[in-house]
């Protein structure tokens, strides 16, 4: 691995080595300004087995060691939801640039904790709201931003998802209060459209929730519908079900977004109903290998697809956007830390507001997130 002209050479440490540590991780193994890539991984055979694919230079179980190395000079955070806090913190005393896998935390307290230290440090940190990097929501923003539609007064939203990702997440957690649909789930459409209306503000939400098929077994919640009024009127309606069945062909997201505005409408059709494949051989379903299906939506899974013994789609995008923005200061559209907290409080918002059944005023804090 030769660095670019003028390029940072990164010393790159990936703490989790889980799907998409490893995405990220064989990603980076290709890209030209990476020298040295190191693990912390507290699975040690996963670790190992990682290491192996990407050509690792260093492995631990500890991610205090790896951070602590002195070649590490950017880092990616790919553990579990929840166990991002920690080393996050960790990183941020280095001064390292961070790409953090979304969201900064689970809880809003420990978001805003993570995010004042991150100012507070003056640290490049980038969040993975991968969906920015389709192309279909680039030309979107462009669009919204060169004043295209006018003003825009009206932004809807609606993903469905089969049941496959809300089980994964309500298993390996021993906290479902903080797992949701909005919160794990509904954040990507829900960024995408936020950063569609950059520079608006929200101010209130409502909503409601419904919880009759993963309640039961997981105490979790299948679906959640809502609306948040911007300071200037403009309303943005969302909903989203993470209880399909097993069955529902999309391998994971399927999304639908309107956009009015006063002098055009954008609508923008991100479900891959358009490549769609039947077959008797029995498939896997993409997130969760062992489950099978005989009809799929391909392209359905949002890092992008397996050709050629590559990935390809958005998560490529997004890690080589970033690997560049370190190496060599450009800039790139990936949400900012400020931006990933904002979303985590949008998106408590609109569950505590399905819990109150009222609506809840703009912006709440981490007292309002636990009643």
């Amino acid at each position: 691995m030769g660095a670019k002209a003028g390029a940072r050479t990164i010393g790159l440490g990936i703490v989790g080595a889980g799907r998409i540590g490893l995405i990220r991780g064989e990603i980076a193994a290709r890209h030209p300004s990476v020298g040295w890539i190191g693990i912390a991984e507290v699975k040690a055979d996963r670790a190992k087995e990682v290491a192996a694919r990407i050509g690792a230079d260093f492995i631990t179980t500890d991610f205090r060691e790896l951070l602590a190395r002195p070649e590490v000079t950017a880092a990616v955070i790919a553990t579990d939801e929840h166990l991002h806090v920690d080393p996050i913190l960790a990183a941020v005393e280095r001064r390292l640039p961070l790409l953090i896998e979304k969201p900064l935390a689970t809880e809003l307290a420990e978001s805003a904790r993570v995010l004042e230290a991150i100012e507070r440090s003056g640290v490049d940190a980038v969040v993975g709201y991968t969906q920015r990097f389709r192309r279909r929501f680039l030309v979107a923003k462009e669009k919204v931003r060169t004043g295209q539609l006018g003003d825009v007064t009206l932004v809807t939203s609606r993903a469905f998802m089969n049941r496959l990702v809300a089980i994964d997440n309500y298993r390996r957690t021993d906290k479902p209060e903080t797992i949701s649909p909005m919160v794990i789930s509904g954040t990507h459409a829900l960024d995408i459209v936020m950063w569609l209306l950059e520079g608006k503000r929200p101010v209130e939400v409502y909503a409601r929730s419904v919880d009759r098929v993963l309640g039961p077994t997981y105490r979790g919640i299948d679906a959640t519908a809502g609306v948040i009024t911007m300071a200037d009127g403009t309303l943005y309606h969302l909903n989203i079900s993470w209880a399909l069945p097993v069955v529902w062909p999309g391998s994971v997201y399927s999304l639908e977004i309107g956009i009015v505005g006063t002098e055009g409408v954008l609508t923008i059709d991100d479900t891959h109903r358009d490549v769609v494949m039947a077959t008797t051989t029995a498939q896997p379903a993409g997130y969760t290998p062992d489950v099978t299906r005989h009809v799929d939506f391909l392209g359905s899974y949002p890092p992008g697809d397996v050709a050629l013994g590559e990935l390809w789609g958005p998560m490529r995008e997004e890690t080589n956007a970033w690997l560049s923005r370190v190496a060599l200061g450009r800039p790139t559209p990936h949400a900012t830390a400020a931006e990933a907290h904002d979303r985590l409080m949008l998106t408590k918002a609109l569950d505590l507001s399905a819990r109150r059944k009222r609506a809840v005023t703009l912006p709440i804090t981490p007292e309002n997130e636990r009643e």
